[in-house]
């Protein structure tokens, strides 16, 4: 368990700081009573040496000593970078006689099913770290106890070996763990490295997930270890107070929590984006929220319904299964830093490589060459000469058309603000495509529903996503550039247990699952730190009998099966359009604990003198000619301002472009609600 937070009376303010490391910057968000002060620094490697920049930056504008600050929130990329770019540790894998190669195995599920040379990555431990223990454990219990002098032996070659951190996992240690826990304490008696359980990573049936799930939190385990070690130390010498880590359910917690846990910190970053946009955006008159985080490296895509982030147990990241509860969030490489480029057969392609930080975009002036959207958004006037990014980067304009101007040769295209036109096409119709999935392709009609745009892109491109996918309202929050460090001080803190018992529901002894749930509660107010704040949810994996996938219902404090089918019946058919007169089965048993957090209230007051000007700009079906475009200072904007398009907004950390036919309206927070015109009017301010 953590340490608490200071309160508010021993510094003599209320100062909270959320800090979320992007592929490209680094986002702070310091709320010091009702005031936002926002900052944005390039990522660094390692990252704690830009956030804590980030933090002196935010401290020194809002006048505040960093020792002032009485809660400190964080989201990392550390452990996704690890899977992307394959930097975890050496890792040992330790699993059941004649189980050696189900990480290589995997599933027959192909990639692309009509592509015959698709190959599935490498496993993230090779055979020759991979050793095989002599036991056997079925659903019914242990038949072949571990044999302790194998398990020591074992520990002499992974001593004398370079293996960095170990996975354990068993046959069917889900249902019984008794020969895992075994050799789980032998080699963590013997060993001075992490060793990873599979009965306390995911206590859950399917070998290879649970195995991959678990080999994936000892290859992280390392790093986040180091980083958030760091970090502590780091932040105890500045004065802050511990951080609360972001995990990839949406919830934070302290960092000894996510040191053992590492897997759960994969996805920290968007999960405090969709969190942000829930706590800031009301969605009771829409379907619900499609939140649409556009960064320097890539988008992410997900959906809030009834003020919640929607979550999944059923997640890939760089092609490895991780079964963890998470925020549902789609990614896809498509961000201010991808880079365009064109194919063997003369297409235009954007991302997913990006020019990331260093150089970046050729626009920043760093050395970059090759184009990328950014670029494409200075050729279109979408971004203009004289803006600031992060409030002093400086724009080199010339170096992007440079930019487009090759790839415009290289297309074969007549000039750079025709590429520009041709990468902002694509990007916009690579995210359209990755919004319809998580829309059109679940059952969902994306017009009942308003787009949530933020990160440093994302207001640029939402109107036109909006307008592919005939949605009348985009919705852009006042820290839009930073709404994941944002929403990191608005995140509750959260904690999951789960366990696989597999009954037919109309076997099922209430008592014996009733058992199962104490654990599991058990388990989850174990780490929490206020246990009597806690609100403990239960819920149910379920099937018909036969089915291979289950659907997720909650369970009332007492399990009532006719409760339990009743609700299944009705989420099969939401799901899939039908129910069936069948015999269910009660797979797995989940348990989440949640510690509500406060949500931050910040005050806006626009000065109403917002006009910075005018410069020409490029929309998407007004032709070939540019408009003429107002230009807005984002924060000025007085609430009950209206704005109507063609019109341009900019802030320190993001630009939002109102295109015509649009309008605006600032509301009482700072939020901007944009909403399709009847027709194309002449801009106005009141």
């Amino acid at each position: 368990m953590g340490t608490p937070e200071r309160t508010a009376t021993e510094s003599g303010t209320d100062a909270r700081i959320g800090v979320d490391v992007g592929g490209t910057f680094t986002d702070v968000a310091l709320t010091v009573d009702d005031r936002l002060v926002t900052a944005k620094v390039p990522t660094t490697d390692p990252q704690q040496l830009g956030v804590l920049e980030g933090i002196r930056k935010a401290c020194e504008r809002a006048s505040v000593d960093p020792s002032e600050i009485d809660a400190f929130a964080h989201a990392m990329t550390v452990s996704v970078n690890a899977l992307l770019e394959r930097g975890g540790a050496a890792t040992a894998l330790v699993t059941t006689e004649g189980f050696r190669d189900i990480l290589e195995i995997g599933r027959q599920n192909r990639p692309d099913l009509y592509d015959l040379e698709a190959e599935k990555p490498d496993p993230l431990v090779p055979r020759q770290r991979r050793y095989e223990v002599a036991e056997r454990t079925t659903t019914e219990g242990v038949e072949q106890p571990v044999d302790p002098d194998e398990i020591q032996d074992l520990a002499a070659i992974l001593r004398e070996s370079d293996v960095e951190a170990v996975a354990v996992c068993l046959l069917h240690a889900y249902a019984d763990s008794e020969n895992e826990r075994l050799v789980t304490e032998v080699l963590r008696e013997e060993l001075a490295i992490p060793v990873s359980a599979s009965h306390e990573v995911l206590a859950e049936f399917r070998e290879f997930e649970r195995t991959s799930t678990t080999t994936v939190d000892a290859y992280v385990r390392p790093a986040i270890d180091r980083y958030v070690g760091r970090l502590v130390e780091e932040s105890e010498n500045a004065g802050i107070p511990a951080p609360r880590i972001m995990q990839a359910n949406g919830g934070i917690a302290d960092p000894e929590t996510v040191r053992e846990h590492a897997v759960t910190t994969t996805l920290s970053g968007p999960a405090a984006g969709v969190v942000g946009a829930a706590a800031t955006v009301d969605d009771n008159d829409v379907e619900g929220l499609v939140t649409f985080d556009m960064g320097g490296t890539s988008s992410d895509v997900s959906l809030v319904r009834d003020g919640q982030a929607e979550r999944t147990t059923d997640a890939e990241i760089a092609g490895l299964p991780i079964r963890t509860p998470m925020v549902d969030v789609n990614t896809v490489g498509a961000g201010g830093g991808s880079i365009a480029w064109v194919d063997s057969g003369g297409a235009l392609r954007v991302g997913p490589r990006s020019a990331g930080a260093e150089p970046g975009p050729a626009c920043y002036g760093r050395g970059g060459t090759e184009p990328t959207v950014t670029d494409a958004t200075v050729v279109l006037g979408y971004i203009g000469p004289e803006t600031a990014l992060g409030g002093e980067m400086t724009l080199d304009v010339e170096a992007a058309h440079d930019a487009l101007e090759r790839l415009a040769d290289e297309a074969g295209l007549e000039s750079a603000l025709e590429a520009a036109r041709g990468v902002y096409r694509v990007a916009n119709a690579t995210m359209t495509r990755t919004i319809r999935a998580v829309t059109v392709e679940r059952g969902h009609d994306p017009r009942e529903f308003a787009v949530v745009a933020f990160g440093g892109a994302g207001p640029m491109h939402a109107v036109a996503l909006a307008d592919s996918l005939e949605v009348d309202r985009v919705v852009v929050p006042r820290p839009s550039g930073v709404l994941s460090a944002f929403g990191l001080l608005a995140a509750d803190e959260s904690y999951d247990a789960v366990r696989t018992v597999g009954v037919g529901l109309n076997r099922a002894e209430p008592a014996d699952l009733e058992s199962v749930y104490d654990d599991l509660v058990a388990d989850v107010l174990a780490d929490a730190s206020d246990r009597d704040a806690a609100e403990v949810e239960r819920a149910a994996d379920c099937r018909y009998a036969g089915q291979s996938f289950e659907l997720t219902v909650p369970v009332d404090e007492s399990f009532e099966a006719a409760t339990v089918a009743e609700r299944f019946h009705e989420a099969h058919e939401q799901a899939y359009g039908y129910a069936m007169d069948e015999s269910l089965e009660v797979v797995t048993l989940r348990a989440t604990a949640t510690v509500p957090g406060t949500e931050p209230t910040v005050r806006h007051e626009g000065t109403g003198d917002a006009r910075l000007g005018s410069r020409d700009a490029h929309f998407p079906g007004t032709g070939v000619e540019p408009r003429e475009t107002t230009v807005y200072d984002r924060d000025r904007l007085a609430s009950g301002a209206s704005i109507s398009g063609p019109a341009i907004l900019e802030q320190a950390e993001s630009t939002t472009v109102v295109p015509p036919n649009w309008g605006g309206e600032i509301l009482a927070d700072g939020t901007l609600v944009m909403t399709r015109a009847a027709d194309e009017t002449e801009v106005s301010e009141r």
